[in-house]
C-alpha cells in the first residue's frame, strides 16, 4: 500500500515537472517570435573622396551603404537621397568632413532636408577661421526626427566658401 502512494507521488511530480517545462519552452517561444518582429530598421551609408566635387553648397551623394538592415529606409548607392518607406520616430547622427585648400576664410554649415526642405531645427553652424592654410574641420549631429512613409531624406553642406566634402556618414535606426 505505501508502494502505490510513493507510484502516485512519483507520476504527480513528473506531471509537474513535464508541464514546467511545457510552460517554460512556450515562454522561451514567444519571447523569440515577439524579438524576431522587433527586427532594427538601420541604414549607414558613407561618402569617400571624389563622390561630391561640387564645391560650396550641396546635398552629400552617398557611394557606399555599409549597413542595410530591414525595409524602413532605401538608398541608392551614390545617390543623394535616402528614401523613408516607413513612418516613425528616426535617430539620425552624421558626420560631415569639409576642406579648404589655401588661405583665406574657411567656414560651412550642415543641415538635414526632408522633401527638398531645410529642417531649420538640424542646422549645425560651423565655426568661422580666419587666415589659416588648409582648414580642414568635422561637423557632427544626432536628432530624432519624426518621418513619414514617401518622405526623402537628405544631408547638405552649406557653404559660400569652396568646401570640398571629402568625407561623410549619415548613420539612421528607426527607434519607433
Amino acid at each position: 500500500m505505501n508502494c502505490s502512494c510513493e507510484i502516485k507521488s512519483i507520476i504527480k511530480c513528473m506531471a509537474i515537472f513535464i508541464s514546467m517545462i511545457i510552460i517554460i519552452t512556450l515562454i522561451v517561444t514567444i519571447i523569440i517570435i515577439n524579438d524576431e518582429n522587433q527586427q532594427k530598421d538601420i541604414l549607414t551609408a558613407i561618402a569617400v573622396k571624389g563622390d561630391n566635387t561640387q564645391l560650396g553648397t550641396t546635398t552629400i551623394k552617398f557611394s557606399q551603404n555599409e549597413i542595410i538592415v530591414g525595409t524602413a529606409l532605401k538608398h541608392q548607392e551614390g545617390s543623394d537621397t535616402i528614401l523613408v518607406n516607413e513612418t516613425g520616430i528616426y535617430q539620425i547622427s552624421y558626420q560631415l568632413f569639409g576642406i579648404k585648400e589655401g588661405a583665406g576664410s574657411f567656414n560651412f554649415n550642415a543641415t538635414l532636408l526632408i522633401n527638398d526642405t531645410i529642417i531649420d531645427s538640424t542646422f549645425n553652424d560651423g565655426p568661422v577661421l580666419e587666415d589659416l592654410v588648409n582648414n580642414r574641420i568635422t561637423l557632427t549631429s544626432t536628432v530624432i526626427l519624426r518621418l513619414n512613409a514617401g518622405d526623402t531624406l537628405k544631408l547638405a553642406g552649406v557653404s559660400i566658401e569652396d568646401i570640398e566634402y571629402e568625407k561623410a556618414r549619415i548613420d539612421i535606426e528607426k527607434i519607433d
